[in-house]
């Protein structure tokens, strides 16, 4: 597949990245591949991969690595979002994901939304890994945990884990992103070139 003009594959431009599409997989809230994930890549817009490509050097320079979640998310899979939060039935990743959340909460308190700044091309999700060890960071929760051990400056994680959240934080504050205060792990680009434009093409 080519890409639409302006958007590139991140681990052709930064190999050094560790890839683990959630959304690819079963590990995720909604417990089975999203629509519009054909592969497990990570797709952005040319100018957040070159932005990006500072917080790596800044990461790297520390002993870091970043293990990338998701990036761009066509609308299809926000789509499929919406279907899965609207059935109330299946809960099957709810222990993992959102175990202190009922489900019919998770469209009213904006855990699930019609339209993510992902589809825009400029969003990372992300972690850190330490390189010499090869172990991801403990950062007091896991990715796309719905609750507010996710929030920047909560009080329900330790000290170590708010260091490491802050690793991250730095870096990419650094390299010009956005933090989004309830998920440690979302970052957008602070000038993004699609502001307005939520993209529907594949992951493939």
């Amino acid at each position: 597949m080519s890409l639409p003009e302006g958007f590139v594959y991140l681990a052709v431009e930064i190999p050094d990245i560790i890839l683990d599409i959630r959304y690819y997989s079963t590990y995720n809230f909604v417990g089975q591949r999203v629509d519009g994930y054909k592969k497990p890549l990570a797709i952005v817009s040319k100018e957040a991969c070159d932005a990006f490509k500072k917080a790596c050097a800044l990461l790297k320079e520390q002993g870091y690595i970043p293990r990338i979640f998701d990036t761009y998310r066509p609308q299809k899979a926000v789509d499929h979002f919406l279907r899965w939060a609207s059935d109330l039935d299946d809960t099957k990743n709810k222990a993992t994901f959102y175990p202190s959340i009922d489900k019919d909460r998770i469209i009213p308190e904006g855990y699930v939304a019609e339209k993510s700044g992902h589809s825009r091309g400029s969003v990372i999700d992300l972690t850190l890994v330490d390189i010499i060890t090869g172990k991801d960071l403990d950062m007091g929760s896991c990715f796309d945990f719905f609750g507010e051990r996710s929030h920047h400056g909560t009080k329900l994680i330790s000290k170590e884990q708010e260091a490491n959240r802050n690793i991250l934080k730095e870096a990419m504050l650094q390299a010009g992103f956005n933090l989004y205060d309830e998920e440690w792990w979302h970052y957008s680009l602070k000038d993004e070139p699609y502001p307005d434009t939520y993209f529907n093409f594949d992951v493939e």
